[in-house]
């Protein structure tokens, strides 16, 4: 009976001692109670810098005159162009990797030229003006491989009349006279 007691208490303190280090693993909490994270790697020294304080942001090195242009009305069928510019605030060459509209409606046009720093490049967006009503349109500029910057152009299509002016009955009035 004494052996049957001791085997009980002994299957009772492994079971919880796995159950512990089950719930542990799960949760991602050490099982001794520090707090410490068994799967996350320990802060050192090896990830400070020589002085002990955070690393600096990386500046953005692509700077936008303007984000956004608004082109108001523009006629159904007459295509309409904006030029953005931008600048290189680094210190060194800066190359466009891409840029790309948000549909078919949108052309973006660039020089793939490295901008040196300190000047200005231009992107020329041009939207057909096809479908009657508002839009908003998006061009994404990538650089620095993986970097992003967008631009917005925004406006309304309206319908243009068939003709360009209504018909004038007074003209055949007067070429009748002459």
């Amino acid at each position: 009976m004494k052996k049957l007691a001791i085997l009980t208490g002994l299957f009772i303190t492994v079971l919880g001692a796995v159950t512990v280090t089950s719930a542990s693993a799960q949760t991602g909490t050490n099982p001794v109670g520090t707090g410490a994270n068994p799967t996350q790697a320990p802060a050192s020294a090896a990830n400070l810098p020589a002085n002990g304080t955070a690393l600096p942001k990386a500046t953005d090195v692509l700077e936008l005159k303007e984000s956004a242009h608004n082109f108001g009305k523009i006629p159904q069928g007459r295509p309409a162009t904006y030029t953005f510019e931008i600048v290189n605030t680094g210190s060194t060459p800066l190359r466009l990797d891409n840029v790309h509209a948000s549909c078919g409606c949108t052309t973006p046009e660039w020089s793939r030229e490295a901008i040196q720093p300190g000047a200005t490049a231009q992107i020329k967006v041009g939207y057909n003006a096809y479908a009657e009503g508002t839009f908003n349109k998006t061009v994404t500029i990538v650089y620095n491989t993986n970097v992003t910057k967008t631009l917005t152009i925004t406006g309304e299509v309206y319908k243009v009349p068939q003709t360009s002016a209504p018909e004038n009955a007074s003209v055949q009035l007067l070429k009748q006279v002459n």
